[in-house]
């Protein structure tokens, strides 16, 4: 026999001191329960409540109490709620990303639908129907099959529809990522002041992400035996992890590279933290969409660059240059730290070998080879 799924009853409790709560109501083993789950101000309405992440996981608690085994069906929504309690990623860009797709997109659509009532054709079909890029689409898709995983793993499900979605052009790039020769990089560090140009500097040389680059402390850098470790992340100005394990790794600095460094760090705006990149106003990393809008983007403008330079041009130009410079297919992987790549990054070891410091100087030596003069107006703005 088919067992039901408890929704329960809420009702609005007043309290003596401190603020009326909601108490959900409820069955167990024919005995009627009672639980606190919050406060009325904190959700004014039922539906409010009832749409949230700590409701779903409750309820999907409460029904898991007696035998799952496809007995047991709750709403896609219960789902979601119990994996934004338990399971989302704690790195801030991972889950404000994933929150966005499931407020914007899935829960619209899927939030009251039960669990066995997600069908591939549906989901299929529904996400044609958005209006969004095929790789977006496939990043919603990819979000739904991880859900499902966490549904099968505590057995609410036995299969995953999402396998069987398909998005059409759902792993390809609606546009070419942008790659600049080392002589168009060159022009664009004549045109940028500091400490714009000593960022874009590191993301060109060292091929960094944004993110690892304006979360660099001076602690993370060893000048004696020339190293980085590049070690956490920060977004929108929250500190957090790398966005892999693989991507904490130590990162050779060339030493014409650590020259420029040192330079860099008897002038750069001081902080207690030690950051390298500290907006002298806040005290805080500089915001990574600013500098690229008023520093990188008008540059690569004023060298007459035609095609959308940001900040993951740098780490795409540096992959090139790495191939460039004649880099073995497993040190370019090395050194671009890529989580997918862990069984190869294995196999050559991660230990800092000659030939990894050398496939690194080479690009630096590339990019650096003509040492570029800052324009007459980027003196100006310094003075």
């Amino acid at each position: 026999m088919r067992q039901r799924y408890q929704y329960g009853s809420l009702m609005k409790q007043s309290r003596q001191k401190g603020e009326a709560q909601w108490e959900l109501r409820f069955y167990v083993e024919g005995k009627r329960r009672a639980v606190t789950v919050a406060s009325v101000k904190e959700y004014p309405t039922e539906a409010l409540l009832r749409r949230s992440a700590k409701m779903q996981a409750l309820l999907l608690q409460i029904n898991s109490g007696g035998h799952i085994g496809g007995t047991v069906d709750p709403s896609f929504g219960a789902v979601i709620g119990r994996y934004e309690q338990q399971e989302m990623p704690q790195r801030y860009s991972t889950s404000k990303s994933y929150q966005s797709y499931l407020s914007n997109h899935i829960k619209p659509r899927w939030e009251n639908i039960t669990l066995s009532d997600v069908k591939p054709m549906a989901v299929e079909d529904w996400l044609n129907g958005l209006s969004l890029a095929p790789k977006t689409k496939g990043h919603i898709r990819g979000l739904m099959h991880l859900i499902f995983d966490c549904a099968i793993r505590w057995e609410l499900a036995d299969k995953n529809p999402m396998e069987l979605v398909r998005v059409k052009g759902g792993v390809q790039r609606l546009e070419r990522p942008a790659v600049l020769t080392a002589k168009q990089f060159t022009r664009m560090l004549a045109v940028i002041r500091e400490p714009y140009r000593t960022m874009v500097l590191l993301a060109g040389c060292l091929g960094l992400r944004v993110s690892e680059i304006m979360a660099l402390q001076w602690a993370d850098f060893d000048f004696k035996n020339r190293t980085i470790l590049v070690q956490r992340s920060i977004v929108h100005g929250r500190v957090g992890s790398v966005k892999t394990e693989s991507s904490r790794d130590l990162v050779p600095i060339s030493p014409r590279l650590l020259e420029i460094l040192v330079r860099y760090q008897a002038k750069c705006y001081p902080t207690p933290e030690g950051w390298l990149f500290a907006n002298p106003v806040t005290g805080r990393p500089y915001h990574q969409e600013e500098v690229q809008k008023r520093h990188i983007v008008r540059a690569a403008k004023e060298v007459g660059i035609t095609e959308r330079v940001g900040w993951h041009t740098f780490r795409h130009s540096y992959r090139s240059w790495l191939d460039t410079g004649g880099a073995s297919i497993g040190l370019q992987k090395e050194l671009m730290r890529h989580a997918s790549i862990q069984t190869t990054m294995n196999v050559y070891g991660r230990a800092m070998t000659a030939d990894k410091r050398k496939a690194n100087t080479n690009v630096v030596e590339m990019v650096l080879k003509t040492p570029p003069k800052e324009s007459k107006s980027v003196q100006r703005k310094s003075a």
